[in-house]
C-alpha cells in the first residue's frame, strides 16, 4: 500500500458542482495513480509529497483516497507532470533502485531483467554485470563512474516506470504495482 504520493494536478472545481477538493497524484513506491480528496483550507502544490497512508492523524493535507485511476484518466497537466514526480521518487529512494541494478537477474535463457530498461543495450548490460561482480554499486553516481556507457541510470529507471504506467497491457512489470 502506498504511504506517500506526489501531487500531479489540482483541477479547478466545477461551478455548482463537486463539494470535494480533488487532486491527482502518483504513489511514490508502487507508482499507483490516485484521485485524492484534500482537506478544506489545505495548501498543496504540484509535486508536493503528501501522506496518504492509513494513519489518519498523520494526514495533514489529504483527507482520503477517493479512488485509483488509470493513466488515461489523468488530466493533461497531470500527464505532463508525472515524469518529474516519478524522477523525484526514484532519486528519493536511491537505495531501492541501486539494489535493482545490483540484483537484477535473468528472466529467461535469452533475456536479462536489465534489458527491460529502455535505452540500455547489451554492452552496457554486460558492463553493469561485470562491475557488480567486482563490487556492488553504492549509488547512481558510483554506477555512472564505473560504467561510463550508462550516462544516467535514473533516466533508465524513470523511462521503464513510465512505460509501465502508460501501457496497461505490458507483459512484465518491474516497478509498478498492478
Amino acid at each position: 500500500m502506498e504511504e506517500y504520493a506526489y501531487i500531479l494536478d489540482i483541477p479547478p472545481q466545477k461551478r455548482g458542482g463537486r463539494a470535494e477538493n480533488i487532486c491527482l497524484a502518483v504513489g511514490d513506491h508502487d507508482f499507483k495513480l490516485f484521485e485524492l480528496v484534500y482537506k478544506a483550507g489545505a495548501v498543496i502544490n504540484f509535486e508536493d509529497r503528501v501522506y496518504i497512508g492509513k494513519e489518519s492523524a498523520q494526514r495533514t493535507v489529504i483527507d482520503h483516497v477517493k479512488r485509483r485511476i488509470g493513466f488515461e484518466e489523468l488530466s493533461s497537466t497531470a500527464q505532463s507532470e508525472i515524469e518529474y514526480a516519478v524522477e523525484s521518487a526514484v532519486k528519493a529512494d536511491e537505495a531501492r533502485f541501486i539494489n535493482f541494478y545490483n540484483s537484477a537477474g535473468p528472466i529467461s535463457l535469452r533475456k536479462h531483467m536489465l534489458e527491460e530498461l529502455p535505452g540500455l543495450g547489451k554492452k552496457s548490460m554486460m558492463a553493469i554485470l561485470d562491475e557488480r561482480e567486482k563490487e556492488k554499486f553504492k549509488s547512481f553516481e558510483d554506477l555512472t563512474a564505473r560504467v561510463p556507457t550508462v550516462k544516467d541510470p535514473v533516466k533508465l529507471i524513470v523511462a521503464r516506470i513510465m512505460l509501465e504506467i502508460t501501457d496497461p497491457d505490458r507483459k512484465r512489470y518491474l516497478f509498478v504495482e498492478r
